[in-house]
């Protein structure tokens, strides 16, 4: 696949005994890249950020795809990870279940790409689609459950028709650079709150 910083990727070699770290610093500044810049953003971004050389990258991710691909894995495993850090951090579920959808909302950023980067590849599509359902609808449901355990939200709220929810808002930025979507989501989940009831 050809790419503007080099013209095609070359091959990569066998992988080094630290290659597992090494991708990790690699995936966390492929990701800050491409919630900024979209995932066809230059190579050499994604070096400056990660501070190694553009033929790191090659070795590690032979394709841009690969790369998508490896960077939409992490940020699902990350995001899924995050929910019961939050909840033990934070000091109520809502605020916990507010960040962790701003986390939700920059993963959709490289998930939004990821079409495009497969291309044709529908079946590796799918399976990546399922892995992101696995992972992330049970974490939104207890961070939703904890909330309405606190009596914070009304019960009810389905966790898959939240996360379609803020994924239509975030559609709305596509072209438009005046559309705020963080900002509409973020009314979203101020809306989730029960008001109080005077005494």
């Amino acid at each position: 696949m050809a790419d503007s910083d080099s013209g095609s990727w070359p091959r990569a070699p066998r992988k080094r005994a630290d290659a597992q770290r090494n991708e990790q610093a690699l995936l966390d500044a492929a990701a800050k890249v491409f919630v900024v810049s979209g995932v066809d953003a230059p190579v050499r971004d994604i070096a400056a950020t990660a501070g190694v050389g553009m033929g790191t990258i090659y070795r590690h991710f032979p394709t841009r795809a690969e790369l998508v691909i490896a960077v939409y894995r992490h940020q699902v495993d990350a995001t899924a990870e995050a929910g019961p850090a939050l909840l033990a951090s934070e000091e109520t579920p809502h605020a916990a279940l507010a960040k962790w959808v701003d986390m939700f909302v920059d993963f959709l950023t490289t998930k939004h790409g990821l079409a495009g980067a497969l291309q044709s590849d529908s079946a590796r599509f799918q399976t990546l689609h399922a892995y992101f359902l696995d992972r992330l609808v049970p974490v939104c449901a207890q961070l939703l459950d904890a909330a309405v355990a606190a009596g914070e939200i009304r019960p009810g709220m389905d966790p898959l028709s939240l996360m379609h929810g803020i994924g239509n808002l975030c559609v709305g930025a596509d072209g438009d650079s005046g559309y705020d979507a963080r900002r509409l989501v973020h009314l979203l989940i101020a809306g989730l709150l029960q008001p109080v009831t005077p005494r």
